[in-house]
């Protein structure tokens, strides 16, 4: 590994949350307010500001990696990339999962009113590390069971 990968890898945030194109997410983004009037010094305040809306758009890999949310603000359409490694988010929630068929949805740009709605998706997806399905009983392991419980009622 060399040094600029070393560089990224030390970047990149620990828990990322699992979500696709066509989700609904909620991304805490950490906006620093600063006053400042005439010779008074700055004051500077950090406060969480919500953005809320379907993600369009996912680009990039590993460390560079960002995406797109777009949401309808009083009825103009707001669009904003968040790089998901970007210190000044202090967090992504998924409100609701999307069922969608492309990679991209820069179609939802001409949409409007119910038409630019994504379908919700009704089943969660597994992770790629799932558990086993448990293992059907045989009629001897059924038999089995059944002599063990006949032999402790008798007793």
């Amino acid at each position: 590994m060399n040094r600029l990968e070393r560089l990224e890898q030390s970047f990149a945030q620990g828990s990322v949350p699992f979500f696709e194109i066509g989700d609904t997410v909620r991304v805490k983004v950490k906006v620093i307010e600063s006053k400042s009037s005439g010779k008074k010094t700055e004051e500077e305040k950090e406060r969480i500001q919500a953005f809320e809306g379907v993600v369009i758009a996912r680009k990039g890999k590993s460390v560079s990696e960002r995406f797109t949310v777009r949401k309808i603000s009083f009825g103009v359409g707001v669009e904003r990339i968040f790089p998901i490694h970007s210190p000044s988010i202090a967090g992504i929630e998924v409100v609701r999962k999307g069922k969608v068929r492309r990679a991209k949805l820069y179609y939802l740009r001409t949409k409007k009113g119910k038409a630019a709605k994504v379908a919700e998706r009704e089943f969660t997806r597994m992770s790629k590390t799932s558990t086993k399905p448990e293992a059907v009983p045989t009629s001897a392991s059924v038999a089995e069971t059944l002599e063990t419980a006949d032999s402790a009622q008798e007793a």
